[in-house]
């Protein structure tokens, strides 16, 4: 009668190393069925212990262990440079799906800042207008707001005061700090605000 063991028992039962196990199975002298990527080993259950060393010895020369442990390396190999290419195929699909992303990215961000410029266009054709005339306005204000000295003088010139009696004039007011004298120092420039000036008739 058989039963299922794993090749680790059953390398007990037939006195055997689990390489030797191996061995009987790849040959068909044993035997086996996979499970859950297990491999297990159906015995007879009046097989009998057998010396180890014995066996492989008779069973297994040198060349053959040679050439198994050769084949077994070569399987390996085989296998690392199977997972070698995947990996590498892997990492290109990673790359590439990376810089893909990358240039929509990019793309977004360009259009983005296209957005960006052509309403930034937009509001300056709005507003552009609208400073210039409020500078405007502001700098007829100011005009509004001040007389020059020549107009000033005009003015003086047309009650008949001299250039002496102007000049004494603007220096008092500027020592007594009237208001309407703006006398800035440093710049030597003089502003007169547009008032009355009746009391120097």
């Amino acid at each position: 009668m058989e039963r299922l063991v794993t090749t680790s028992q059953a390398a007990e039962i037939l006195g055997l190393s689990l390489q030797g196990v191996h061995y009987r199975i790849r040959k068909n002298q044993l035997k086996s069925i996979k499970k859950s990527g297990k491999t297990y080993v159906y015995i007879d259950e009046n097989s009998q212990t057998q010396s180890e060393p014995k066996v492989e010895l008779k069973q297994m020369p040198y060349t053959e262990v040679v050439k198994e442990i050769v084949k077994a390396k070569d399987e390996q190999i085989d296998l690392l440079k199977k997972s070698i290419k995947w990996m590498r195929k892997q990492y290109g699909s990673e790359i590439s799906r990376l810089e893909k992303n990358q240039k929509k990215i990019i793309g977004v961000f360009n259009r983005e800042i296209e957005l960006l410029q052509s309403a930034f266009n937009e509001m300056r054709s709005i507003y552009k207008p609208q400073i210039e005339n409020m500078q405007k306005e502001k700098k007829e204000e100011q005009k509004e707001k001040f007389i020059s000295l020549q107009e000033f003088t005009l003015y003086l010139k047309r009650h008949q005061k001299s250039k002496k009696d102007i000049k004494l004039i603007i220096l008092k007011a500027i020592q007594k700090r009237d208001r309407r004298f703006i006398y800035n120092k440093k710049d030597k420039k003089l502003l007169i605000l547009n008032e009355d000036f009746s009391d120097f008739i």
